[in-house]
């Protein structure tokens, strides 16, 4: 090793020491300094990328707790996040503070939704309802995205494998359990923060849970299928409320209809 360093090393200056005036040397020195200087980019390259590799496994070992505890500290927080950016520090919230970031995260996406079915449904010189994004962020922070951890938590000790046939049971419990139990808490609840009362909301059920149903078994089972098939239970919340998205602002927009007839 120390002899190749030396010859790599001595080449070079020997080259630089004496002048070359013969063609054909000339032709060999100047090989000789592409060879080098090849040697010298492909050891830097390869390096670079082994730095890369070993930023990528700095990461992945990167316990949650550091990574939340640093990114609430002043120079460690900023060394973190510009390391492992947003993504990382979001990581390590949903795997240290499970409830308050999927709550978050589901209230942030409800009022997004909110505010693109209003701006599609609103003429454009009308102001937005802020007390209805106020009661979809609600519904998002307190009610769904509590509901949203608990359920895949749930689902996930019963069935834990992620084959074929365990996803196709998670995905029916979502379409004949969770699904509707939480259509009928998003209408009655919105409802009853309008003013209805007991019967007109029965009468929202009668004329809103069916069709808002079958539009859901439409959409739902190929957006299940990825949550449950290719997703981390710890992410499978985020992956949903994205999926969600869309879906919302179509919920949005059925429970901003007008009040049903108590006798329809």
């Amino acid at each position: 090793m120390s002899g190749s360093l030396m010859r790599n090393s001595t080449i070079p200056r020997l080259l630089r020491i004496h002048t070359i005036t013969d063609p054909a040397l000339a032709t060999t020195t100047t090989t000789v300094h592409s060879i080098l200087r090849q040697q010298h980019q492909t050891r830097r390259a390869y390096f670079d990328f082994s730095n890369f590799f070993k930023r990528s496994r700095e990461y992945n070992e990167l316990s949650p707790s550091s990574l939340l505890t640093s990114s609430f500290s002043s120079k460690a927080g900023t060394s973190e996040f510009s390391k492992f950016g947003f993504v990382g520090w979001y990581l390590g919230m949903v795997k240290s503070r499970p409830v308050l970031t999927k709550s978050a995260t589901s209230s942030l996406i409800y009022i997004a939704a909110d505010l693109s079915s209003q701006t599609m449904s609103l003429p454009s010189s009308e102001a937005y309802d802020l007390v209805r994004i106020l009661r979809m962020a609600g519904y998002g922070f307190l009610i769904l995205g509590p509901s949203l951890h608990f359920w895949f938590n749930f689902v996930s000790k019963i069935f834990p494998k992620r084959d074929l046939i365990t996803t196709f049971k998670k995905i029916i419990m979502g379409q004949t359990i969770y699904g509707p139990i939480m259509t009928v808490v998003f209408f009655s609840s919105n409802a009853c923060l309008q003013g209805e009362n007991s019967a007109e909301i029965i009468a929202r059920l009668k004329r809103d849970l069916l069709p808002t149903m079958i539009n859901g078994v439409m959409y739902w089972p190929v957006c299940d299928f990825v949550t449950f098939k290719f997703t981390p239970v710890h992410l499978q919340p985020l992956v949903s409320n994205s999926f969600s998205y869309l879906w919302t602002v179509y919920m949005t927009y059925m429970a901003s209809l007008d009040k049903a007839g108590s006798s329809s």
